[in-house]
């Protein structure tokens, strides 16, 4: 799988060219598949006007970017279905379009539904994560992102995909408390490789085994 993992979506002319180098071709010639459902874990986004719209494409940037087809998984109806309903749609897909929101609510339904599960032979799809969509592939999302207890009380573990954690909104108007002071405690209660990034910045990971690449236009600190 490549990732494109961003704060808040393909904002600026560096993150979409990025997107478009990790697809092989234009949006408007490739599918997609959004995912909103980390949105419904969060007390401030969701669920209601917000997740509709993420899935209309009308508040993000995401979803509107002129895809040649949008289609809709939500993970927490997929334990309920026969995977053969669901499964070859993601493997068809060119690109999952993860929505923001509580990231171990999104890492417990990835595992419930069998995505998590399923994302290594996903070896062509691009995941585009914005905020909480990019955290649940890290080891740990702190302390600090911590909202959605989890049933199996594992803290703040999410996916482990890469091999680094994500601190998103730096210095975001309407997050007083996301400082770049702020953000150096977090990644020394991580004890690991980590990235601060606003919003005007991505990470970029093309494939398996392959080294993290930051896009920007904005301001980013590596941490850690």
């Amino acid at each position: 799988m490549k990732l494109l993992l961003t704060s808040a979506g393909v904002r600026n002319p560096s993150i979409e060219a990025a997107l478009t180098r990790l697809l092989g071709r234009p949006v408007a010639e490739c599918t997609a598949l959004c995912v909103p459902t980390a949105l419904y874990g969060h007390p401030w986004v969701g669920p209601g006007r917000n997740a509709r719209d993420f899935v209309t494409g009308r508040s993000d940037h995401l979803t509107g970017l002129g895809w040649e087809s949008v289609g809709l998984l939500e993970l927490t109806a997929l334990p309920s279905i026969p995977e053969e309903r669901w499964v070859p749609l993601v493997q068809e897909t060119d690109a999952l379009l993860v929505a923001g929101g509580d990231a171990l609510y999104l890492a417990h339904w990835m595992r419930l539904s069998g995505l998590a599960e399923l994302l290594p032979s996903l070896e062509r799809t691009v995941w585009v994560g914005m905020s909480a969509g990019s955290m649940v592939l890290t080891p740990r999302i702190g302390d600090d992102f911590v909202g959605w207890e989890r049933p199996d009380d594992g803290g703040d573990t999410a996916l482990g995909v890469v091999g680094f954690s994500i601190f998103p909104h730096l210095d975001h108007p309407d997050l007083p408390s996301n400082t770049l002071p702020a953000a150096e405690r977090w990644a020394a209660g991580i004890g690991g490789p980590a990235y601060a990034i606003d919003d005007e910045t991505a990470i970029v990971v093309d494939g398996p085994g392959a080294n993290a690449e930051v896009v920007s236009e904005g301001a980013w600190h590596r941490l850690g």
